[in-house]
């Protein structure tokens, strides 16, 4: 036998040792006559499973990455956990919860509910039952399925009853969020008379001082939203009163404005507008680019709406308090703007030129370093309005040039002779 052909019986003989071995293993051992009969080969010992500690671990690393925002690396983490033999059921129901819950801020709200679906139907009696009832109601709503988002909320109350009393705040909490989601779902909806409705609700129960101005603010909305202007009118008042310091106050000071507008209660929306513009430092210091936006919005919307019904006096007072709150050309400029438009209709042209020679002495101080386009665009239109007023003017002279009467000529009088 060559070398070569040795080697490979060789191999062979291994290779038929080897599957005997596996089958022995396999298989169980034959009943032999000798009541003796030799111990199977020894098996390989099974791989330990993992220590409940290390899988906490991975619960709190799909947790922690899912905050981070990086969506495959914890879910392959809850999915290791899912899929090892060793998980407690506790920590199995943990995983389901994460996914669900990874799957929701990801986008994939699909998933994410038949998760949450899944999870409720094999697990009714859980404790944690209302928490996965309200994300997948919330996540239904985000999916514009409002019926069924409210059925869910509902459910979230009902379940908290059959928990037992030693976590009760807990449930308590868990059952008076599901209300606000609740009114939340039916503005979202467009059925505003009904978010009103359960918004004046919520603002009732004892909740954290900002839930509770937030509901106040929000029922409003709804009412003036559903038309109720009135209603509206009277509960933006109470709001503004309860919390002067909350973060939608400019807002709702912007609605009760318009409402106001609406109502046909010219002179109250302008006090409103004012109080506004006059807000309290400390107040817009809080947030100035939210109280800055507002006041911008309510400003100009009221002032143009005065400016339109000929009331040019109480748009020049708005747009003159707009132009003052800040010193940066590309909110002061367009401001100016319109009270020259406003000093135009007044009859007050001195005034007018003055402001649009303030606006084309900005657009030019910036030419040399690219002027903003909306800038560079008012200093354009003011110069354009100059020359329209010099061309008023000069034509004004010119027609009382033409049509002014005819000086008369002098007559006198024939000269008298001496008297004799």
């Amino acid at each position: 036998m060559t070398p070569r052909a040795h080697c490979r019986a060789r191999a062979l003989r291994a290779l038929a040792g080897a599957l005997a071995a596996l089958l022995i293993g396999a298989c169980p051992p034959l009943a032999r006559a000798n009541p003796s009969p030799a111990p199977p080969p020894a098996r390989p010992a099974a791989k330990p499973a993992p220590a409940p500690s290390q899988i906490d671990g991975l619960l709190r690393l799909g947790a922690k990455l899912t905050n981070r925002g990086d969506y495959p690396t914890a879910e392959i983490a809850f999915w290791q956990v899912l899929r090892d033999p060793g998980a407690s059921l506790y920590q199995t129901k943990s995983a389901l919860l994460g996914l669900a819950r990874l799957h929701r801020r990801q986008g994939s709200l699909t998933k994410a509910v038949a998760i949450y679906e899944r999870y409720i139907k094999e697990y009714p009696d859980d404790e944690r039952l209302p928490d996965a009832l309200l994300d997948l109601g919330r996540t239904l709503r985000d999916m514009e399925v409002y019926p069924m988002a409210i059925s869910c909320l509902y459910s979230v109350i009902n379940s908290t009853l059959k928990f037992p009393s030693q976590d009760f705040g807990h449930y308590q909490l868990l059952a008076k969020t599901a209300q606000f989601e609740i009114a939340q779902t039916y503005f979202e909806s467009g059925d505003f008379a009904s978010a009103a409705k359960y918004f004046s609700r919520v603002r009732l129960l004892e909740l954290a001082p900002a839930d509770r101005a937030r509901a106040h603010f929000m029922a409003a909305f709804a009412q003036q939203l559903s038309g109720d202007n009135q209603g509206a009118v009277a509960t933006l008042h109470t709001y503004l009163e309860e919390w002067p310091a909350d973060k939608n106050v400019p807002e709702a000071r912007y609605l009760l404005a318009t409402t106001l507008r609406q109502l046909k209660r010219p002179q109250e929306a302008l006090a409103v507008t004012f109080d506004l513009l006059r807000a309290e430092h400390a107040n817009s210091a809080a947030d100035p680019a939210r109280w800055a936006y507002w006041q911008r919005r309510t400003g100009n919307q009221v002032a143009n709406e005065f400016f339109q019904n000929g009331d040019a006096l109480d748009a020049l007072a708005i747009y003159q308090g707009l132009a003052a709150l800040s010193s940066n050309p590309e909110w002061r400029l367009p401001d100016t703007y319109q009270t020259a438009l406003c000093h135009e209709r007044l009859g007050q042209l001195d005034l007018a030129r003055s402001d649009y020679r303030q606006i084309v002495a900005a657009g030019n101080a910036a030419a040399g370093h690219a002027p903003p386009a909306e800038v560079s665009e008012l200093a354009r239109m003011a110069a354009w309005r100059l020359a329209h007023l010099e061309w008023r003017d000069n034509t004004d002279r010119t027609f009382s040039t033409l049509f002014s009467p005819a000086e008369s000529p002098r007559v006198t009088s024939p000269r008298q002779p001496p008297p004799s």
